[in-house]
Parts: C-alpha cells; structure tokens; sequence
C-alpha cells in the first residue's frame, strides 16, 4: 500500500509527522529535534506531535529511555497505528488525558508514594540530590478472565522512564496467594493493612551483605562458619 506523503499539508500534522518518521527517519535511527523542527517550519508545536504519536502505539525513545542518545536526539524504534487511515488517529480511550482532580484521586489512593520503588513525591533518592517526581501511569492488567483492562497507578518519574504499558498477569499472583500457608497469607495481609514490609535481620543482614566486597563477605562466611561450629 502506498503511503500519503508527509509533505502534504492537507494532512493533520501528527499524521505528517508519523509519515516523515516512516518516509525520512526509519525505524531504529536517530533524529535530532532540529532536524524534525526544520522539516515542520510550519508546525508550532511539531514535538509535541510526536509525543502524541506515542498514544497510538509508536515507540519514540529519548535520552531518558536510551542512555546511548544525547538529550537533543530521540530514536524512532518502532511504528505503531496507521494514524493516516481515518478512524486510527483517534487516541485510545485508555489515553485520555487525566484532569487534575483524576490525577490526586489516583495519588490519594496509593498514599503519594511510587508504587514501583516506595519513594514519596519530592523525596530525595540515594544520590541526596535528585528529588522524586510522582506521575500517573497506566498499567496493563491481565484479569483472570482473560481480558485485558488499563488501570491507574503511582510512579516516580525514574521507575517511569522507558517502561511502556507495563502487563500485570492477575492471575499470577491469586495463584501465588494460593499455595501460601495460613500463617504466611495472616503476614501479607498485615503487610498490605501497613503498606510496607518489615525486614527481618537476616533480609537486612543480606542487603548489607550482597553489597560487600569478596574478601569482607569471605570474613563473614567464615565467621558464620565459627559461630555454628561453636552452637554444634
């Protein structure tokens, strides 16, 4: 099938600029947003364009998805609906935009933290520098039926980067829930009434350990060693 051209000017500029990145670009290579503003003078908001291209299932990676670019580059990856067929431009209902009252009702939900990571919005991370953002993303939820529902949930900004419309199975973890013991699901449930799971000693003593160097974690393989020699 032949494709419109993207320098039709008839055509809605998000449709040009999913015909230029298929006619100019290619997938897998790298454009620069300069060189998309000068193929687009005409186009006020162009990047912005190619953002909403990202609803229809079109894979755009920027720096913060690929460490590889430079911040003014983004890497066309892979095409996704064919917005210039009438019907197919119009963004799912799924990626609607969210008002600003959807947005705290979905944060109030999840206790303004990140539910990937647990950081609270404006928190730092390790680095003492770097303060946490909290966003809306969508999750794609396998439900035991079978169908596939969008569902809403908090993530900080860097856990966000690159990470598509996420699958949750359902399935997966009632499964789970259902070969544990009485005594293991009474643990789970009170973890989910806290929203958090204490570490045990030895959890916190792994932590430590996994970051220790070779000889430190031989010391201490040989103290354990010792210690239930000496309990023996």
């Amino acid at each position: 099938m032949t494709l419109p051209s993207w320098q039709d000017k008839k055509l809605g500029s998000k449709v040009r600029a999913a015909l230029w990145l298929l006619q100019v670009v290619g997938e897998e290579n790298v454009f620069t947003k300069a060189q998309l503003r000068a193929a687009f003078p005409d186009v006020a908001q162009i990047d912005r364009r190619i953002r909403d291209l990202r609803d229809h299932d079109w894979r755009i990676d920027t720096s913060r998805d690929d460490v590889s670019l430079q911040q003014q580059e983004q890497r066309f990856v892979a095409r996704g609906a064919d917005v210039w067929i009438p019907g197919k431009a119009k963004a799912p209902k799924h990626k609607n935009s969210l008002t600003t009252a959807q947005r705290m009702k979905i944060f109030q939900a999840d206790n303004h933290l990140c539910r990937s990571c647990g950081i609270a919005g404006g928190e730092a991370y390790e680095d003492g520098i770097t303060l946490a953002v909290l966003n809306v993303a969508r999750r794609r939820v396998l439900l035991t039926s079978g169908e596939v529902e969008h569902q809403l949930v908090t993530e900080c900004k860097r856990c966000g980067a690159g990470g598509g419309d996420r699958e949750v199975d359902l399935g997966v973890i009632l499964d789970l829930a259902e070969a544990l013991s009485s005594m293991e699901r009474q643990i789970f449930l009170a973890w989910i009434a806290a929203d958090q799971r204490p570490l045990s000693p030895m959890e916190k003593m792994w932590g430590i350990f996994r970051t220790l160097p070779e000889g430190s974690r031989k010391a201490v393989t040989e103290a354990l060693s010792d210690m239930e020699d000496q309990d023996d």
